[in-house]
């Protein structure tokens, strides 16, 4: 397996290496450049486990590992998930599943490939005989940050550096990053939104001459946002096992069409139900469910990109993003590199770019788009609760909101990305309930509300002091990753 880059300006790459780049040299994202298959074996596969069907998948993208080392990558990787088959369906109603993918150990859905992606990072340096220490650079809106500081606490030949903004993380979230006991981990609040560290941290990993003054020092970089592909690989394979699992459970028959609505900011996501719909998945319409932040919803409806615009802080902090990155890789697979790079030329020199009619429809054919504000947000998580006896966060609510705007006669699938607990105050708010200034509180009101313990991954996280203070300007991060690596 090849990896090409969107922009089309890179050389063609392995998947370690691919792993281990992060970011093209191009500026551009990574991408197979011949889409595997995979047999969907439904007899097989409903009665496999998540660990069977993730080294199936794993094994078409990364080749370079044989299936006994992805098999043990995999049950290393969850073998603190509180849920022993790691993904939970939940029923919904008779048409709806909740995908419920946060039982690892931070409570969000980033825990699914970055609990794994340290795994393929280090073995991938050993494969290829790389004596540099990896340097993991990554941007957050709240949740990949601490589920990369949890996945590469102190392990060996890597540092990682979380950049996260000031305003719109949750306490919980915050406290996660703040209190991080990693030797090799260095976590900073950024004066700006989440957008803004994303554009900084694109711009560190092709600054030439900082990558220069690295290899003397025997430091080259990688990344654990969505950006590398050792991310979007590990998506995949929950929306393989979902299916296996709707087939088992008889809610859906072998070779029936699922459609899949994904709460999203950074597009990676649901970028993974395409790419597994592209391997054979039996798929229908995927529907890209945002909040006030509907940068996504506009795009899809109009074919113009418009980032330049006001900046909402929601209660859905994770999809608070103005600059979907993964839209790339999908805008790529329709339209080609050529293209890309232009679109891409213009979003970072003018803020919008407008898509060709032709590229259009094919988005349209494909995908559904709506979004909802934190006061629809607010009320789906009252009615859920009230007449399913059942907790969202407010990400999910968002897109148990956005679903009901695309009736369909096929089996819904939907995606529940954080647990309501990691959002006590904006749960118990939306449920008529007083949220405290207490964050700890906050966990123990809810848990006596719904009659649902605290999960254990948080149970004693506010008892933790922060280690991580620092706050900067955007402009300020480079001068600090200087002094950080010792550069």
């Amino acid at each position: 397996m090849k990896f090409q880059s969107t922009r089309g300006k890179a050389p063609l790459v392995s998947g370690l290496q691919a792993l281990m780049n992060g970011l093209a040299p191009d500026g551009g994202l990574y991408v197979p450049a011949v889409f595997p298959k995979l047999d969907f074996d439904w007899e097989r596969l409903k009665d496999a486990s998540y660990v069977a069907i993730g080294t199936q998948v794993l094994s078409l993208f990364f080749d370079e590992f044989s299936e006994a080392e992805i098999t043990n990558f995999l049950t290393e990787a969850y073998e603190n998930f509180d849920y022993p088959q790691k993904v939970k369906i939940q029923e919904l109603d008779s048409r709806k599943d909740l995908l419920e993918l946060f039982h690892g150990p931070t409570l969000a859905f980033k825990d699914m490939a970055l609990s794994l992606l340290p795994y393929l990072l280090t073995a991938a340096i050993q494969k290829t005989q790389h004596k540099e220490t990896l340097v993991i650079l990554t941007a957050t809106s709240g949740d990949t940050g601490g589920a990369a500081l949890n996945g590469f606490n102190n392990v060996t030949q890597t540092k990682i550096v979380v950049y996260y903004p000031s305003v719109g993380v949750s306490k919980l979230q915050r406290q996660q990053m703040t209190t991080a006991s990693g030797k090799n981990t260095h976590v900073v609040a950024v004066t700006g939104n989440f957008d803004d560290a994303q554009k900084a941290v694109k711009q560190l990993l092709i600054d030439q001459e900082l990558i220069q003054r690295m290899q003397a020092r025997s430091l080259r970089f990688s990344s654990a946002n969505s950006i590398n592909i050792g991310r979007l690989a590990a998506q995949v394979v929950y929306y393989v096992y979902a299916y296996a699992q709707l087939v088992q459970k008889g809610r859906l028959k072998a070779g029936q069409t699922l459609d899949v609505t994904v709460p999203t900011g950074n597009f990676g996501d649901i970028l993974a139900a395409y790419w597994a719909k592209k391997m054979g998945l039996p798929l229908g319409k995927l529907t890209v469910a945002s909040n006030a932040n509907h940068v996504l919803t506009d795009f899809f409806a109009s074919g113009i990109y418009q980032a330049d615009r006001d900046f909402k802080v929601t209660s859905s902090p994770a999809m608070d993003i103005l600059v979907s990155s993964n839209l790339e890789r999908l805008l790529f697979d329709l339209a080609g590199a050529d293209s890309v790079a232009g679109w891409m030329k213009d979003l970072a020199e003018k803020q919008t770019y407008e898509i060709d009619d032709k590229t259009l429809a094919k988005l349209q054919k494909q995908f559904n788009a709506a979004f909802c504000d934190s006061a629809q947000t607010s009320q789906t998580i009252k009615k859920i609760f009230t007449e399913n006896n059942y907790l969202l966060d407010p990400h999910t609510a968002v897109a148990v909101a956005v679903n009901e705007n695309f009736p369909s006669p096929d089996q819904q699938l939907i995606v529940s990305t954080a647990s309501p607990f990691k959002f006590a105050e904006t749960v118990l708010t939306a449920l008529g309930q007083t949220a405290a200034a207490d964050p700890e509180l906050n966990l123990n009101k809810l848990s006596q509300f719904s009659k649902q313990a605290v999960p254990a991954a948080i149970a004693d996280l506010f008892t933790k002091k922060p280690v991580h203070t620092q706050k900067l300007a955007i402009k300020d991060l480079r001068a600090d990753l200087i002094e950080t690596l010792g550069l």
